[in-house]
């Protein structure tokens, strides 16, 4: 049984028990996912953890050149992330993260939170554990959430059509196997290689600039020229001089 049927049937039986139990279940909680379940409307000025999960799961919308920031402060870029991921998939374009928004971010994503078209293993081929990089584990686990989930962005951009992950996250021994750069991001958990698929290379390379990734690395840069490098590093380098980036 996939984990999309098993979500459904999730959510189904949890709404079936509240209402069993004597009460309906309002529209902000109503899906009761398996993941991760909002309590309330979101929108500018508010501040929290669950502003947070909203914010990873939008920081593929920052826009043009810009990364969103994940500080749990729904400030004017997280409005204006959230208005952009409403408006790519048909919601009311208000910047307010209410009962519509969250239950399409409910249908994005899976039991272990990843976006429904990218997994864990799909960007860790080098260990299971996440260990062994330049940082700890559990913040490598979490770099390359936020990955999937701009990936998921770009995807959608792309016109769902399905992205091929190459590598993802490498511990240093496994980055140095494969004869990676000492300062190799994939080491934090937050770099992913992206090879052709549907989309040349180019595609992708010009895609990724609206979707808060602050490397990109692709045809024209050396090394480059079978793979596009995506990373979430802390300095701003694109270079894919092949395709006009």
């Amino acid at each position: 049984m996939s984990r999309r049927v098993l979500r459904a049937l999730l959510g189904f039986v949890m709404i079936m028990a509240v209402c069993v139990g004597g009460g309906l279940a309002t529209a902000g909680t109503a899906q009761a996912d398996g993941c991760y379940t909002w309590s309330r409307t979101l929108k500018e000025g508010m501040k929290g953890s669950d502003v947070t999960q909203l914010q990873i799961r939008v920081s593929g919308y920052p826009g043009y050149n810009a990364v969103l920031a994940i500080d749990g402060s729904y400030g004017p870029a997280t409005k204006a992330a959230v208005k952009r991921f409403q408006s790519a998939y048909g919601l009311a374009s208000d910047g307010v993260a209410g009962p519509d928004t969250q239950s399409k971010l409910y249908a994005l994503q899976d039991n272990d939170c990843t976006p429904i078209h990218f997994t864990y293993p799909e960007l860790n081929k080098c260990n299971s554990t996440w260990a062994g990089g330049k940082v700890a584990a559990g913040t490598a686990k979490a770099n390359a959430l936020s990955s999937m989930w701009k990936l998921e962005a770009m995807r959608h951009a792309l016109g769902d059509k399905s992205i091929r992950v190459t590598s993802g996250f490498r511990s240093v021994s496994c980055n140095s196997s494969v004869g990676g750069a000492s300062n190799s991001r994939h080491m934090y958990g937050d770099a992913v290689d992206l090879g052709v698929s549907p989309h040349s290379l180019c595609t992708m390379a010009k895609q990724a600039r609206n979707h808060g990734f602050n490397g990109i690395l692709g045809p024209g840069y050396p090394g480059h020229s079978d793979h596009v490098h995506v990373n979430q590093g802390p300095n701003h380098h694109w270079d894919a001089s092949q395709c006009g980036v």
